[in-house]
């Protein structure tokens, strides 16, 4: 069984040389891996060439269009039974292409996706972003998991699917965001069998600052409403949680401030429960004090961005791409 790795990349070659030498640690080597750099003006392709002999690996450059397009264009020069689609953001555990040979052996489907953590090298910020992705206390609790409040729906930074259901479904979508759920998503419309490989999990760098987090979640928020047009269906009630924690969080703030100290109780017991949560997770006070503006910022972002779209998409019925035309693409 050979599996063909797709990473697109763009303006990360230092990422790169780490998910490289990830690679190259694998306990199976039964795959190859090609980098698809996208318009990058800072070019990672000498860092690929020095695994040449340690991999199995390829690398094109494109112009710039998009993950989606990158990772299709990494398909059409695939030749493996089974694409795993990665983010350049990621290092991969030895065992990792160990687990997804043993899993699919045990039980063969047609797609599977799996879990996300943070790394013992990762920095006290990216530790608590890790947190604020994965807790049940935010929107973790949405990504699926085993703790799951929805459906599992593999996402891009750790997919997995076979050829034939990749070149079925046409790959992803032009999606700028919320694409990879769209993918997931159509699997399950075609009928496919779709698993969490919990085991297979990976090192999720994300962002290391809360700047740039705030600008990944807002994105999130206006990819669920991205998909609601495209599959109403898919709106759950979970979904709102963000936007309506958001909405609640502001109401009792401007209270608290203008009429009554006490309403902002609620607020603090939140604050008191995410740095307990993380610091007991982590075995680490400090990571638990971050985990509490990342876990502000992770519910706000993406609660804004979902209202944002709502706005502009569903109020004003601007398309996609007209509704937040300066994010495209890069």
């Amino acid at each position: 069984m050979l599996f063909s790795i797709i990473v697109p990349v763009f303006n990360r070659p230092n990422e790169i040389s780490e998910l490289l030498d990830s690679l190259s640690h694998q306990t199976v080597l039964n795959f190859e891996v090609i980098i698809v750099e996208d318009g990058s003006t800072v070019s990672c392709h000498e860092i690929v060439k020095k695994y040449d002999s340690m991999l199995k690996v390829r690398y094109y450059y494109k112009e710039n269009s998009g993950p989606g397009d990158s990772r299709n264009y990494g398909a059409s020069k695939a030749n493996g039974d089974y694409f795993i689609i990665l983010d350049s953001d990621c290092i991969i555990p030895p065992k990792y292409m160990a687990e997804v040979t043993k899993a699919l052996k045990i039980e063969a489907c047609d797609a599977f996706g799996g879990p996300d953590k943070a790394h013992s090298s990762f920095s006290t910020m990216q530790k608590a972003i890790n947190y604020s992705m994965t807790s049940f206390f935010t929107t973790g609790g949405i990504r699926g998991g085993n703790k799951k409040l929805d459906k599992f729906y593999p996402r891009s930074f750790n997919l997995g699917v076979s050829k034939e259901a990749f070149t079925r479904l046409n790959g992803f979508s032009n999606m700028r965001f919320g694409e990879d759920i769209d993918f997931s998503i159509r699997l399950f419309k075609a009928g496919y069998k779709v698993r969490l490989f919990s085991e297979a999990w990976v090192y999720h760098k994300r962002r290391v600052d809360l700047r740039k987090f705030y600008r990944q979640v807002f994105n999130s928020g206006i990819a669920r409403i991205n998909l609601f047009k495209k599959h109403p269906e898919s709106l759950k009630l979970v979904h709102l949680l963000p936007t309506l924690f958001t909405i609640t969080m502001f109401s009792l703030a401007i209270y608290a401030i203008f009429f009554n100290s006490l309403s902002a109780l609620p607020i603090i017991l939140y604050i008191l429960i995410v740095f307990l949560d993380s610091t007991f997770k982590n075995h680490n006070i400090q990571v638990g004090l971050f985990s509490i503006p990342a876990s502000f910022v992770q519910l706000f972002g993406y609660g804004l961005g979902f209202l944002k779209a709502t706005w502009r998409q569903i109020i004003l019925q601007k398309s996609e791409f007209k509704a937040f035309e300066k994010n495209f693409y890069n």
